[in-house]
Order: structure tokens, then C-alpha cells, then sequence
């Protein structure tokens, strides 16, 4: 990461580095991941950052350290297999704080950094809209302002040697302390500047999202964790050129593409960046475009990799992050995907799974890849999308035949009936069209 005139503040992962992965399993954490499985994600997500795993090690412990979050004699561990595996990176699977992650690289000799820093790492790369690029960049700042100090360690252990009257080194401590601050003012008038920018997109996005209001058109965004395939699900329902990798946050920017559901029903559909274990609170809000995207749809589809060995944690963590996010109010559609991976398994047998997993009974599997069940998909989705709108009994004159295109197009028919100079029709409207109808309504039931 640099600033804007070039220079560079935070070392980010350089491609095929040698890296040695920790982790700890804290027991007052209480985390319902086996530390052998969070660590295993843990390489994927240094896979995408283009590391090269070397090596992985990992603590118990009742709770994290203050001075290096593990323990002082698993650091002299570490320190040895970093030696014997030749790494040149240390990665934790946790959030580190600035002291810990500074007394870790003094002690090991040797850069550290933690799983926030490694996922703004992977974000940088993926980012590819300007608002996506500005949401990275301040992410990136908020997480290197309280870490800036240790740029200038060297300076503050050269001032340190000895006092002025011991004739120790003079004058470098100040320096140091004033170029400390420089950077941090740079940084800080960068946040503004981005938080400015961000602002304005916000905005342009609320007007468009005004607009799109008023046409009544449902929204409809897929959420889940990272790799879950809605990338894949947003190509098939769509027919979009969405990029879909077998990669953890391949997808970054929120996507939106028009979707027509079985009986011609025109929906908008919204891929969004995936959730993962360990992410922190502030790091999700410095994506509000997506959680934006979120708060406006009309329904969520969960969707969850049913044949992830975690598949149980992935659907525990997304839906705690939609509590987070005070969006667990809205209505949600579990969608099982890759069930072409379970070999020979039968509805009865994938219904089995989900209840093993805790997930609602209400469910719809398919394969995005393989294009299976998402007939069946489209028509719980039309049946979810009617519950939210209101039901109208209307009679049209046929020189309104625009109100009635319109009607299929956004709503659904369940009775019309032609009738001298005009249609009778019994359905459901979205709220946002049903004033148009007013005039013509016979009841509103």
C-alpha cells in the first residue's frame, strides 16, 4: 500500500513468499471453528494472496497473551521453524494489535502480519470498480494508522543507546517523532479525503436506488461465505459474465444484473462480497456499497456450499454477520449449492444434510455450475416476492393496456378475465406500483 505521492507505508504480501502460518484456539473465545480447519482456510487465503505455505503451527490456550498473543515459549517455536522452513513471513490467524504484531517481528526477526492485514491484502488485488478501489484504500489506512509507530523503531532503539550526558547518539529522536507525525497527518487527511469521495458515490447510489423504488422492480441479493458459488448462481440466473473463480473473494464489487423469474417477472439480483470467520466489524463497514445493497433488498438467498466439510460454520458465521448488520429481519431463502458433488444423494438425503447442519427446513438445492433446480429456485422466488406485495382487484380499461404489461412485468396475475371495454385482474402489486392502479382498483383485499 502506498500513499499518493509513491511511497510506501505497509509492506503487502509479495508474490511467492515463504509463508509460516500460527494460530491459537483461545478458550474463552469460544469459537465454534476446530483451530486445524480455521488454519486450513487460513493457507487458502494466503494461496490467494499468492504465498507459498511452508509451514503451520498453533497454540491452546485459555486466553490470548497481551505481549505476543501466544505464548513466550511457542514464540521460540515458531522462531525455529521459521529457521527451518527458510520463511520470510509470518502470518496469524488473528487480529493482532500494533504492540503484539511490533514485539512478534522484534523478537522473530522477521516481518508479521495478521488475517486482517493478509484479507486487505486479497481485497486490493480483487478491487475492481472505483468505489471499490476507495473502499480498500480506507480500509487499508484505518488499519495502518495505530500501526504506524513501528515504522520508526529503529530510530527510537539508535536514541535509546544512551543519554546526552552519557554522550549517546543526539537529535535522532526528534526526527523520528516529527516524521511519525508528518505520515500520520498524510494518513489522517487521506481518510477524510476518501470518506469525502465515498460519500459523493453514496449519493449517486441512493439517487439511482430512488429511481429504482419507483419502478417497483424487487431486489434480490445473494449473500453467504466466501467461495459458496454465488458468483456462479449470479452467471446462471442472469445469463452475467460475472467473474467466478474457485478462490476465496474472487468477487469483491457488488454486482447487480437483471433477472427474468418464471412468469416473466423482471427482478434485479445482486451478487455481494462474501463473509468470512474473523472479519472485523470495521473492516465489513468500510464496504458499505454492499451492505447497502443488502439493506435494500427485498429478499435474501443464503446460499451455502453444501459439500464444504464447514459448511455448518459457514452458514453460522453469514448469519451472525446479517445480525450484525441488523438485516436478520429480512426474508431469507437457503440455497444449497454444488449439490452435483454429492454423488447419488437423493432430496431425501440433501434434506438430511441441512437438518443436520441446523439450517431452516425451507431450502432449495441446485447446481450453478450444472444450471440444476433453478426452475424450481425462480418459482420459490416469485412465491417469496408475492408475500411483500399487496394484493389489488382491478378492472383496466384496454386503453391502459400499458398498466396491464406493466402489472405481468412487476407483479403477479392470479385471475384476468377480459370484460367489454376492459381486463378484469385479481393479484399482487409491489407497494411502490400499487398507487398507479388506484384509479381502476375495485377493492384493495
Amino acid at each position: 500500500m502506498r500513499t499518493h505521492d509513491g511511497k510506501r507505508l505497509y509492506p503487502t504480501a509479495v508474490p511467492r513468499r515463504r509463508a509460516l502460518l500460527v494460530g491459537a484456539e483461545i478458550a474463552s473465545m469460544r469459537s465454534p471453528w476446530p483451530v486445524e480447519d480455521s488454519l486450513d482456510e487460513l493457507a487458502l487465503l494466503a494461496q490467494t494472496a499468492e504465498l507459498e505455505v511452508v509451514g503451520r503451527i498453533f497454540q491452546r490456550l485459555p486466553e490470548p497473551q497481551p505481549k505476543f498473543f501466544i505464548g513466550p515459549g511457542k514464540v521460540k517455536e515458531v522462531a525455529a521453524l521459521r529457521e527451518q522452513t527458510q520463511a520470510d513471513l509470518i502470518v496469524f490467524d488473528d487480529e493482532l494489535s500494533p504492540a503484539q504484531t511490533r514485539n512478534l517481528e522484534e523478537e522473530l526477526q522477521t516481518q508479521v502480519i495478521d488475517r486482517t492485514g493478509l484479507i486487505l491484502d486479497i481485497f486490493a488485488r480483487h478491487a475492481r470498480t472505483h468505489e471499490g478501489r476507495l473502499q480498500v484504500e480506507l480500509a487499508q489506512y484505518q488499519y495502518l494508522l495505530p500501526r504506524l509507530r513501528r515504522q520508526w523503531t529503529h530510530l527510537e532503539r539508535q536514541a535509546g543507546t544512551g543519554g546526552t550526558a552519557a554522550g549517546g547518539v543526539v537529535g535522532l529522536r526528534g526526527p523520528g517523532e516529527t516524521q511519525l507525525e508528518i505520515d500520520r497527518r498524510l494518513i489522517e487527511r487521506r481518510i477524510a479525503w476518501l470518506k469525502d469521495q465515498l460519500a459523493d458515490v453514496h449519493r449517486h447510489r441512493e439517487l439511482y436506488r430512488q429511481r429504482r423504488r419507483q419502478t417497483g422492480i424487487p431486489v434480490i441479493a445473494l449473500v453467504g461465505y466466501t467461495n459458496a458459488g454465488k458468483s456462479t448462481l449470479l452467471n446462471a440466473m442472469t445469463g452475467a459474465d460475472v467473474l467466478a473463480e474457485d478462490k476465496l473473494f474472487a468477487t469483491l464489487d457488488p454486482t447487480t444484473r437483471q433477472v427474468l423469474l418464471p412468469g416473466n417477472i423482471v427482478a434485479l439480483m445482486t451478487d455481494t462480497v462474501g463473509f468470512i470467520q474473523k472479519l472485523p466489524p470495521q473492516l465489513v463497514a468500510a464496504f458499505r456499497a454492499t451492505l447497502e445493497e443488502i439493506e435494500e433488498a427485498d429478499l435474501l438467498l443464503h446460499v451455502v456450499d453444501v459439500t464444504h466439510r464447514n459448511a455448518q460454520e459457514h452458514a453460522q458465521t453469514v448469519e451472525q454477520t446479517l445480525r450484525e448488520l441488523g438485516v436478520d429481519h429480512k426474508p431469507v431463502l437457503t440455497v444449497l449449492n454444488k449439490i452435483d458433488l454429492l454423488e447419488g444423494a437423493t432430496a431425501e438425503d440433501v434434506g438430511q444434510i441441512a437438518a443436520e447442519m441446523g439450517l431452516p427446513t425451507d431450502i432449495v438445492a441446485v447446481s450453478a455450475q450444472r444450471g440444476w433446480g433453478l426452475q424450481t429456485l425462480g418459482e420459490r422466488i416469485v412465491a417469496m416476492l408475492a408475500q411483500r406485495m399487496v394484493r389489488v382487484d382491478a378492472y383496466i380499461p384496454y386503453q391502459r393496456n400499458d398498466l396491464v404489461a406493466l402489472w405481468r412485468q412487476r407483479g403477479v396475475i392470479e385471475v384476468e378475465e377480459f370484460e367489454g371495454d376492459g381486463a378484469h385482474i385479481v393479484g399482487r402489486l409491489p407497494p411502490a406500483l400499487a398507487p398507479q392502479f388506484a384509479r381502476f382498483a375495485r377493492s384493495s383485499l
